[in-house]
């Protein structure tokens, strides 16, 4: 466990003070061969609940540090935070362990600051009442209990109302189920499930599409043979609603203008039969190596990743595609619970500049398409003005396109990932 600590650690440093990705940066720290099982868990489950409950762990570490904790030393913080989290929100390591290996540590990195972190850790374990969070509903308290930044909370209300903020403020630091689409070129969702469950997987079919399943109890996603041997590819629930909304049909032509890393794209193609073209944009070159790679994992042939900036895409295929689909890039409010550092990256600056780059992806996507075409804008937020807003802006200037249906999913009412599409169709 020792280990586990100090490389958690190292992480919740490089995080919090240098803007590190969490699962990036703990991907990396675990790579070394030499951990146990129980370490890697052990780490894994200290860095996402530490990243997670952020600042609200640091306003409990303020309630016993009579200095600004701006002031304190980064392997400080990040010692205290971990020690934090274990004792308030773990309650299967003894406060004595807990205290005794933060000192440990920090004896190493920061031995000035030892008996410092030993008196903070262990008045916690003295006095824990001090650290208890307010329990009023206003958007401060809502914030500390629920791990989120205040302006989110305040931003959720005006949009939702208490109630429904504060059972989305609850979803969201619940585990994600992991779910599976089936490759139907391949095998079909009942056969997979039989796959999956001899292979000890807890698996059933999902309500909310016909060829999602849903998962429990895998023990290692990178050596699941279904996976590696594309039979299925994992993707949400919402998300494979996408491709059936867009509707491909076999022969066709069809972009995808944000497409990395190629799951609505594999979807497009394997509803196409693997039959017509499929052109997966990305802005980014690295990126469209996980297009390439899910596609031929999948088997697939008619995806052609391509290299361009998704506002350039009319003019690169003017009225020349059957269908479009625009996955645009946003805020990412929906999926939360998937990311665990996401909430406090965001900032309500924000939206301006979303909100910009999506209606521009969205004007230069519609050039793309012929007459009687059809073109899907979709998000993984559940922001109106990243939404609705996009799309009605866009409606009031192109009367030759009208709105087929919409839809936003909702984690705690759908149990799926905050997602949102709206079909459009173009007459001339």
């Amino acid at each position: 466990m020792d280990k586990a600590r100090s490389t958690a650690v190292a992480v919740i440093r490089r995080v919090f003070d240098d803007g590190a990705y969490a699962n990036i940066e703990l991907s990396n720290a675990l790579k070394d061969g030499k951990f146990s099982d129980l370490d890697r868990r052990f780490c894994t489950t200290l860095v996402n609940g530490t990243v997670k409950c952020g600042r609200s762990l640091d306003w409990i570490i303020s309630r016993y540090v009579h200095r600004p904790i701006d002031s304190l030393d980064g392997n400080v913080m990040a010692i205290l935070r971990i020690g934090v989290f274990q004792l308030f929100f773990l309650d299967k390591v003894p406060p004595s362990a807990i205290v005794n290996e933060a000192v440990e540590i920090a004896k190493r990195i920061c031995p000035a600051a030892t008996k410092f972190i030993n008196g903070v850790l262990r008045t916690m374990t003295r006095e824990p009442d001090k650290g208890q969070f307010p329990i009023d509903d206003s958007p401060a308290s809502l914030a500390l209990r629920t791990f989120h930044p205040r302006w989110l909370v305040e931003r959720w209300i005006k949009q939702f109302g208490i109630e429904q903020t504060k059972m989305l403020l609850e979803i969201d630091n619940q585990p994600a189920p992991l779910t599976l689409r089936v490759n139907r070129l391949k095998t079909t969702r009942a056969e997979l499930i039989d796959m999956l469950r001899s292979l000890g997987v807890e698996a059933q079919p999902s309500e909310q599409t016909e060829d999602g399943i849903v998962c429990f109890k895998i023990k290692s996603l990178s050596d699941l043979p279904p996976l590696k041997n594309g039979l299925c590819m994992v993707q949400d629930e919402s998300s494979m609603r996408v491709a059936h909304v867009l509707d491909p049909k076999p022969d066709e032509f069809v972009i995808d203008c944000c497409a990395a890393p190629g799951g609505k794209t594999t979807h497009i193609a394997e509803l196409m039969n693997d039959r017509g073209l499929v052109i997966s944009i990305d802005v980014h070159e690295h990126k469209l190596k996980l297009i390439g790679g899910n596609a031929q994992r999948l088997g697939l042939t008619i995806v052609k990743p391509m290299q361009l900036d998704a506002r350039e895409v009319g003019d690169e295929f003017k009225a020349k595609a059957d269908r479009v689909l625009v996955d645009a890039p946003c805020s990412g409010l929906g999926v939360l619970r998937r990311k665990v550092d996401l909430r406090w990256r965001k900032d309500p600056k924000d939206f301006d500049r979303l909100r910009e780059l999506q209606s521009a992806i969205l004007e230069s996507a519609s050039r793309a398409l012929k007459s009687d075409g059809t073109m899907v804008y979709s998000t993984c937020t559940l922001e109106r003005e990243e939404n609705e807003g996009i799309v009605e802006k866009f409606l009031a200037a192109h009367d030759d396109f009208a709105l087929v249906e919409k839809r936003t999913f909702m984690p705690h009412l759908d149990g799926t990932d905050g997602f949102f599409y709206a079909k459009l169709h173009r007459s001339t």
